[in-house]
């Protein structure tokens, strides 16, 4: 969705292609909060310790732009499930999502709730492993579509349930068969029973070899939605 100049889109997305050789990792560091810090030395393979270091470096980068508080003394804490919470300020959601070389964070202050996840788009699935997420209905779409899409659209489904189970803050503590999706004019409307229409998820372009889901809940109609590339050295201009 397009905005203009004097406003603000609803949903800021930015997304970072990460160097991995880890030598920015000082500089990264020093926007981490201690605790953060002693979690990276924990991690046994260096590309799982950047991973961590990159997601939440961004992630403080964001928030420190949309509170005027220094990204080092942002106070973030895991609710029981996983997600972060941000305290001392209720109004911003937000989410972080990383895979493979790639973070995607979503910031907003007028949603109830928000998500986001990626994976690589070619990333194989088992079939097993397609049966355990998605409902009949879903596999039948998929088995109908050409062998070149089928692999991709299920990365696509596997996203939106797990960007829409994040932004509940349930995680895969729910059964992703639950959360069904359509297409309609190109963009996934959740199905079921149970279809809440304060509900809009969307396919994010990456422009990386990445499938990127946003889910988020809105009082006021489908959210604007604003995506950035994210540089190191600066938040680029829209």
């Amino acid at each position: 969705m397009q905005h203009s100049e004097n406003q603000p889109a609803d949903i800021e997305i930015a997304l970072w292609q990460y160097s991995e050789n880890g030598g920015d990792w000082n500089r990264w560091m020093q926007s981490l909060s201690s605790d953060e810090r002693d979690r990276a030395a924990t991690y046994r393979f260096e590309r799982d310790r950047t991973s961590f270091i990159a997601g939440r470096y961004l992630l403080r980068r964001l928030l420190s732009m949309h509170t005027g508080t220094s990204p080092s003394k942002l106070v973030l804490s895991a609710d029981k499930h996983g997600k972060l919470r941000l305290g001392g300020d209720g109004r911003l959601q937000f989410s972080l999502a990383n895979a493979d070389g790639l973070v995607a964070v979503a910031v907003a202050s007028a949603c109830d709730h928000l998500g986001i996840d990626c994976e690589r788009a070619d990333t194989e699935i088992e079939a097993t492993a397609v049966d355990s997420y998605c409902s009949a209905d879903e596999r039948r779409w998929l088995a109908e579509l050409p062998a070149s899409e089928r692999g991709r659209a299920a990365i696509a489904l596997w996203t939106l349930k797990e960007s829409h189970l994040k932004a509940l803050g349930v995680g895969l503590h729910e059964d992703p068969r639950n959360v069904a999706f359509s297409w309609k004019d190109g963009i996934p409307v959740m199905v079921g029973g149970d279809r809440d229409r304060r509900w809009h998820h969307r396919l994010v372009e990456s422009g990386s070899q990445h499938v990127v889901a946003l889910a988020a809940c809105s009082q006021s109609g489908s959210p604007g939605i604003s995506t950035r590339l994210f540089q190191d050295d600066s938040m680029p201009s829209e």
